[in-house]
């Protein structure tokens, strides 16, 4: 662990020691707080579910547009009140968005406000809500096997990921780029990846996006099938991949500039690359398939967000790594 510590850059105390866990533990689905104390509750492991096969699009060509908003209770809505708990899959790894503060050991971000706004107006508050970290790759399996009944969690609403699970509209608009250090020849996501090493989360649209076009970039792991075989390239977790980018182990970094821009504040010898982004993504807050209830009241709680506390929540955690968003994505409703 010492040699560890030497060789990470612009981290430090709490955050360094926790970024160099992540390399040598395995992470699941870990039980996060009611609002404050643990909850002791497990979930599936990160590595069991493959990610998501890519579907055809079948037509699709507005996947964020969304069922109209509505207030009305419903089967879903009343099994959360009931419960007393809105339970949230979010993540506390990503800087500004869902992340353990070091100081105080609490949840803090853009997800986790949005989060309690819904809590707040199914149950009447915004502690109201059981927080439970998922890796990427889990999102969805998270949602399907009822681990939890929302996740907020940077998740780009897309044509392949509507026929698994159901979206709200959008809440922010992003879109994929090139992380790496300040000194890299890699200039952006081009020809300047040809032969470097690229790390991605499993499950996530960047490593959907280099299945495509690498651009001859190495960013799948190979295993000889030895004892302790670890992936390298592709990662549970974002803030994986900053940690090997760090330590020399790849390259480069292809994840949203919402989430690459946190980490670029988080180590300042890191820069995103080739301007902008080169795709075009709107996250949403993601439910199982049927609870139509849950999503209409969702789409309600979000179209009272983007009257004032959206941009209250930019102001407060973002807008100094991702200046000049005017506001929120408008929402897009479908028929019915």
């Amino acid at each position: 662990m010492t040699d560890l510590k030497a060789r990470f850059r612009g981290w430090g105390g709490v955050a360094g020691m926790a970024a160099a866990c992540a390399l040598t533990a395995a992470v699941t689905l870990l039980p996060l707080s009611h609002g404050g104390a643990d909850d002791l509750g497990s979930g599936a492991d990160g590595r069991s579910a493959a990610s998501a096969t890519p579907a055809k699009d079948d037509g699709c060509t507005e996947p964020e547009r969304s069922l109209s908003p509505s207030a009305a209770n419903g089967p879903n809505i009343d099994a959360i009140v009931a419960r007393g708990k809105l339970i949230v899959g979010v993540d506390q790894n990503s800087y500004r968005w869902g992340y353990r503060n070091p100081a105080t050991g609490g949840l803090e971000g853009f997800d986790i406000d949005l989060a309690r706004a819904i809590a707040q107006d199914i149950l009447g508050e915004p502690d109201a809500v059981i927080f439970r970290a998922i890796p990427t790759n889990q999102r969805i399996p998270a949602l399907n096997n009822g681990t939890v009944d929302i996740v907020v969690r940077t998740m780009t609403i897309n044509c392949a990921r509507i026929k698994q699970v159901a979206f709200s509209t959008a809440y922010f608009q992003a879109g994929q780029q090139v992380l790496a250090s300040k000194g890299s020849s890699i200039t952006g996501y081009d020809k300047s990846l040809a032969g470097k090493k690229v790390c991605t989360a499993e499950g996530s649209t960047a490593y959907d996006a280099l299945e495509k076009n690498s651009f001859g970039a190495t960013f799948k792991d190979k295993h000889d099938g030895q004892p302790g075989d670890e992936d390298v390239l592709t990662v549970s977790n974002q803030l994986d991949c900053l940690v090997r980018l760090q330590l020399g182990l790849v390259d480069a970094i292809v994840t949203d500039n919402a989430l690459a821009a946190g980490q670029a504040a988080q180590d300042p010898a890191v820069e995103l690359k080739g301007g902008k982004p080169f795709t075009t993504e709107y996250y949403g807050v993601a439910t199982k398939l049927g609870k139509t209830d849950l999503v209409r009241r969702v789409n309600k709680v979000l179209d009272e967000y983007r009257k004032g506390a959206w941009t209250k929540a930019y102001n407060k955690w973002l807008v100094a790594d991702l200046p000049g968003i005017t506001g929120p994505p408008a929402p897009k409703y479908s028929a019915g």
